[in-house]
């Protein structure tokens, strides 16, 4: 087999993959890339074996059909240190031997017989949606960073895809904070719903950076599939039954306060140098229009202070928070000011955007609070 490709191209292509790949697997093939050249098309595959990334690849001239396995490291390593030259890639179908050849450069490496790499497994009876992809990559950003990652609680460790007649909800929690994406144009005829591992939707996230395109998406009870341009990424879905989390949610939050975003995340993110280093803590005391951030570690005597302006129509009241979790919250709202709804010191508080990014969007974060230190 032969085939010449330029060398930025398939060095983009394997690079938006090697996510996957994992060293030290129990299964030595899955370590590789996995290239299958048919109808002068390149196909490259890379798997953990629970999430597979395929990627094709348009060559300038290929030789014969066939299949083969690369090692990731070399091949990535060697590409990156080319410019963007024509690639040619001969590939021994007897022994498996692998020539690279870029201008006067000729690279050697061992590859591998792929008769060992598991197949593709096949999602029967599948239901079949279209997604935009700005749309589904909005979802996933707005939500990824709230997935746990105490392996004890696996069904956590993913966004909850919850469709429905009348929205979608994309959601997702640790059990400290929640985040609910909510798309009214987005309905099914019957309801749906499934948990996608936060691994498989990083991959997905960046691939879908900049991308403004429709993702077909394909699921049954085990496996979920995302297909858009030259990508597919198919997953296992997470088992297990996802909590209730309207439940959580808190009625009658009469305290509101509106502040900017930017402002507030600054704030936060210098008092928080001097918070202890175990809790995290941080005070926001609210009195007329000021809040006050406060935050101490009496181990080392540190502390800080500071007031920002804010509007705000309720009691006054001193509520903490983990500074780690308000910031990764604030950091994901794209929005110039942001909304706090609270009710008590010991009830969660709920963050909306002030604006959200279309009529058909409503993002809903809250946040356990933590009990303030005498």
């Amino acid at each position: 087999m032969k085939f010449i490709i330029s060398s930025n191209t398939l060095l983009k292509g394997l690079q938006n993959i090697s996510g996957i790949l994992s060293a030290n697997s129990l299964i030595p093939i899955i370590e590789n890339f996995l290239f299958e050249i048919e109808d002068n098309i390149i196909k490259v595959t890379a798997t953990d074996n629970e999430t597979r990334a395929t990627v094709c690849l348009k060559p300038d001239m290929v030789e014969g059909n066939g299949s083969i396995a690369i090692p990731p490291k070399i091949l990535l390593n060697t590409l990156k240190t080319l410019p963007d030259v024509p690639l040619t890639v001969q590939i021994n179908d007897d022994n498996f031997a692998v020539e690279l050849i870029a201008g006067e450069g000729v690279y050697k490496v061992a590859g591998y017989n792929p008769n060992d790499y598991p197949e593709l497994a096949l999602i029967e009876n599948a239901t079949q949606i279209a997604l935009n992809s700005v749309v589904l990559h909005n979802a996933i950003n707005s939500t990824i960073f709230a997935c746990t990652t105490d392996e004890l609680r696996p069904q956590l460790m993913g966004v909850f895809f919850e469709m429905s007649p009348e929205y979608t909800n994309f959601v997702a929690t640790d059990a400290h904070k929640l985040v609910r994406f909510r798309r009214s144009d987005i309905k099914v005829d019957e309801y749906i719903s499934f948990i996608v591992h936060k691994k498989p939707l990083n991959l997905l996230k960046n691939l879908l950076v900049n991308l403004d395109a429709d993702v077909s998406l394909q699921f049954n009870n085990t496996n979920v599939s995302f297909s858009f341009e030259d990508y597919t990424l198919t997953c296992r879905l997470l088992e297990g039954k996802f909590p209730d989390h309207e439940k959580v949610i808190p009625p009658g939050n009469d305290n509101e306060m509106l502040i900017n975003r930017e402002a507030l995340l600054n704030t936060l993110k210098r008092v928080a140098i001097f918070a202890s280093q175990a809790s995290n803590q941080v005070k926001l005391a609210i009195k007329g229009q000021e809040l006050t951030i406060h935050a101490e570690d009496t181990d080392y005597s540190n502390e800080a202070k500071e007031r920002i302006p804010c509007s705000y129509k309720g009691d006054d009241m001193e509520i903490g928070f983990n500074s780690k979790f308000l910031i990764d919250i604030l950091s994901t709202i794209e929005s110039e000011n942001v909304r706090f709804l609270m009710s008590e010191p010991n009830r969660a508080a709920l963050i909306h955007p002030e604006e959200n990014i279309s009529e058909e969007e409503d993002i809903l974060m809250l946040l356990m609070p933590v009990m303030l230190n005498a």
